[in-house]
């Protein structure tokens, strides 16, 4: 059955860069081929930035050119700005995902620029990928669409302008994040309904944080009014150095359980997810990891899309 729903593995990146250990290169590498059996097809393996200030991307290049040689995988890299743009299309990266953030407090102390002069800088960015490598696409994350622990509330307004912005500016899809875990799904409805009828079919995925445990809730809430690309974290890893508190992407395993029981193809295989645990817990030993399904099991009976 080919997948109803793609899950885009952000472990690599997002969740790497929120732990204080390094992963060694090596383990690196066969934690994104454990990834990329189990079925995943969409994978942020890293972002480009300096390596005094994220040390656990300092192999970025490295990474991505493993990561090209997986077949049918499309390789996804945050940048920050033009520069790290310019090093990720010159590793050869499939696709740029750039976070600019609702929040001017934490845009601020994110990429040291307002969310206005980073629409300036996606639309330099869109024209160097024109320039440099066409068919790369370009996503842009609104990020702290949902609230900020620095600025508190966010302004649904203020998101559905920068969702526009950004769109204008030429990328090819807009998210939505949920950077602090602030979001519930009643929110997550209205937003994601009304960014869609500002920009239509470039509305793009649900970024969710399961802060304070509604992940799960949030994304069923944005598949119900037509998203259909998810970020997700192996294990739970993940959150931002830039907001104090925003702990935990939505657990990988337990998104993948709950669209296959509910009939959903997500092309991804769970068992062969759960063991791509093993890499992951070798390469940051003692780092706590999180998950239902992989505690608790599959149910007896159980039977995935693909069966």
């Amino acid at each position: 059955m080919q997948p109803q729903v793609l899950i885009s593995e952000v472990g690599p990146r997002d969740g790497l860069q929120s732990v204080q250990a390094v992963m060694p290169t090596p383990d690196k590498l066969r934690w994104l081929d454990a990834l990329h059996a189990a079925g995943l097809r969409e994978i942020e393996v890293g972002s480009f930035v300096p390596a005094k200030l994220l040390p656990q991307m300092a192999d970025v290049a490295e990474v991505v050119r493993h990561a090209l040689t997986l077949p049918g995988l499309t390789v996804m890299a945050l940048v920050p700005n033009l520069r790290g743009a310019e090093e990720a299309l010159r590793a050869g990266v499939h696709k740029l995902t750039i976070p600019v953030s609702a929040s001017e407090a934490h845009s601020l102390a994110n990429v040291r620029k307002t969310p206005e002069q980073m629409v300036d800088e996606v639309r330099r960015i869109v024209a160097l990928r024109n320039e440099l490598a066409p068919q790369v696409q370009v996503e842009a994350g609104v990020s702290t669409a949902f609230g900020c622990t620095l600025q508190g509330e966010v302004q649904e307004d203020d998101v559905v302008w920068l969702a526009g912005a950004v769109a204008e500016a030429g990328c090819d899809d807009v998210g939505l994040s949920d950077t602090t875990g602030m979001a519930n799904p009643a929110q997550v409805r209205r937003l994601f309904t009304r960014v869609r009828s500002a920009i239509g079919a470039k509305t793009g995925a649900a970024h969710m944080h399961n802060t304070r445990g509604l992940g799960l809730a949030n994304c069923l809430a944005a598949y119900d009014v037509g998203v259909r690309t998810f970020d997700a974290s192996l294990g739970g890893l993940g959150g931002c150095p830039y907001a104090p508190g925003a702990s935990g992407n939505v657990v990988t395993e337990d998104l993948v359980f709950m669209f296959e029981a509910m009939g959903v193809a997500t092309g991804i295989d769970l068992g062969r997810l759960i063991e791509a645990r093993a890499p992951l817990k070798a390469g940051l030993p003692g780092e706590p990891v999180y998950g239902m399904t992989p505690e608790a099991g599959l149910p007896k009976g159980f039977r995935p899309t693909t069966a």
